[in-house]
């Protein structure tokens, strides 16, 4: 695949600006950062001419590798603040983890276009939701338990594996709906992306490993190359975002997370135009 040299210099500064952004978006909105990074390696892979069968698939799946790290260390930066509640998380962990399953097993028979549209849908949602929510909405005191949690994660690990994102974009309102407080939900969000970022990550490589048209320094659908140059970045920021999480208001909070997702989802539903 040819790529003008300046076209491939532009893409390399768009992700290490891009994993700064990400990473903090990931300590400050528990959301793993694939929702900044999956749109902009879109773009990028749209920029380099990657196959448009794959450049969702790619695009995603790189996602999921990068959720790997970020969330450990996004997990361990609100554990330090006593916002991850491990009782939350293995309530929603495993059946989560079913659906992870579940979304990297079907994720292949996709059309790139539809996990697009997956992912701007969803997002589009979130982003209603968190804008126009109120405190006194509520499904429940508590976090359900038995069929109830299960569902709730089994759906959250099953989209967000689709989107290639980490549990904030789901879990934080799904929280935050059963009297979950907001930074506790974040939290616990951030530490959920790691048992999605794994077995995702994992079932996409698997999946695209003969997968034609892949771009170069590709391993199964994940890109090695967008990988690498997005990590530093998004590792040296998380910290500051998780502070930052800490000390501004829960309105604040959930307005910067819904502002951003609707940015995002635009974007996303107008590519499909």
């Amino acid at each position: 695949m040819h790529v003008d040299t300046t076209y491939l210099i532009t893409a390399v500064v768009a992700l290490v600006i891009a994993g700064a952004f990400a990473g903090f978006l990931s300590g400050l909105l528990g959301v793993g950062g694939g929702i900044v990074t999956v749109p902009v390696m879109f773009e990028i892979f749209r920029i380099l001419e990657v196959d448009s069968e794959v450049r969702m698939h790619v695009a995603v799946a790189t996602s999921l590798a990068t959720i790997i790290p970020t969330s450990i260390m996004s997990g361990r930066s609100h554990h330090k603040r006593g916002a991850l509640d491990f009782s939350l998380i293995k309530l929603i962990g495993p059946s989560a983890l079913v659906g992870v399953v579940i979304g990297a097993a079907i994720a292949d028979h996709l059309k790139g276009t539809v996990l697009t549209a997956v992912f701007g849908s969803v997002a589009l949602i979130v982003s209603l939701y968190m804008f126009f929510r109120r405190d006194s909405w509520r499904l429940g005191h508590e976090f359900p338990r038995g069929v109830g949690g299960a569902a709730i994660g089994s759906v959250t690990g099953f989209i967000s594996t689709l989107m290639g994102i980490g549990g904030g974009t789901l879990g934080v309102p799904a929280m935050s709906l059963f009297n979950v407080p907001v930074h506790r939900a974040v939290g616990t969000a951030s530490a959920l992306g790691l048992i999605i970022g794994v077995p995702g990550a994992i079932g996409y490589i698997i999946a695209g490993w003969n997968a034609p048209n892949l771009p170069p320094f590709s391993i199964g659908y994940v890109n090695v190359l967008a990988a690498v140059l997005l990590l530093p970045t998004i590792l040296a920021v998380v910290p500051y975002g998780a502070k930052v999480a800490h000390s501004i208001s829960k309105t604040a909070l959930q307005r910067a997370f819904g502002l951003f997702l609707l940015i995002t989802a635009a974007r996303m539903l107008s590519s499909l135009l």
